[in-house]
């Protein structure tokens, strides 16, 4: 077993996780209205629309961090040199991802958001297991 792709997987899902739950109890939670799933309370120039396609956006995030990581795990738990190719492929295209991701976070929130440390340790990780 690779520990650090294991660890790096393991790290998408909580981040998947923190993402989403956070996302609805500090910027969704007030723009709810009862009953109602997708937040649609709207102020300023935001339109219902917008803000609908902002929280669809927001939880796809987590899906995808969530993909990631059982990409992860699965390598993880199973290399074998007959696929090693495209293995090579999936670790260097989520290196990249993670490192790339990392870099916007950290420029657009200024350092602010710490989702950029966890970004660039999944793919510090992923690198050290490589």
């Amino acid at each position: 077993m690779n520990i650090y792709f294991h660890i790096a997987g393991i790290l998408c899902f909580v981040l998947g996780f923190v993402h989403s739950v956070l996302g609805e109890l500090l910027i969704f939670k007030d723009k709810r209205s009862k009953g109602n799933l997708v937040p649609i309370k709207v102020s300023g120039d935001l339109k219902k629309g917008h803000l609908r396609i902002i929280w669809a956006t927001w939880h796809l995030l987590s899906f995808f961090g969530w993909c990631i990581g059982a990409l992860l795990i699965h390598i993880a738990l199973n290399q074998s040199p007959r696929n090693a190719e495209f293995i090579n492929f999936v670790i260097n295209s989520t290196v990249l991802t993670m490192l790339a991701s990392s870099l916007l976070v950290l420029i657009a929130t200024k350092g602010k958001h710490p989702g950029w440390v966890i970004l660039l340790l999944i793919g510090v990780l992923i690198i050290l297991g490589s």
